[in-house]
């Protein structure tokens, strides 16, 4: 399926592709360009939209470097728990 201007093909955790579109972009030089235009888009995005552009670069950082993503998971390095008895 050919894309469409403005969309980019991604792909989740089990390797089908997701449509996006819906892009805002700002070009010019980069010595010309401040982070106004970053700062105000990002400010007006929700809490949620944040979590999932962050998740999103983490999961392409993984992948990037050759590591599957379903071995993403929070660390667990307790071993045990022991009440104290008194």
């Amino acid at each position: 399926m050919p894309l469409k201007e403005g969309e980019v093909t991604c792909y989740n955790l089990t390797g089908q592709p997701i449509m996006r579109s819906g892009f805002v972009e700002r070009k010019g030089k980069l010595e010309e360009l401040d982070r106004s235009f970053d700062l105000a888009f990002w400010q007006s995005q929700t809490p949620q939209a944040r979590f999932d552009a962050a998740w999103e670069l983490i999961l392409h950082a993984w992948c990037v470097k050759g590591n599957d993503v379903r071995q993403l998971r929070l660390q667990r390095s307790v071993e045990t728990f022991q009440r104290i008895r008194s």
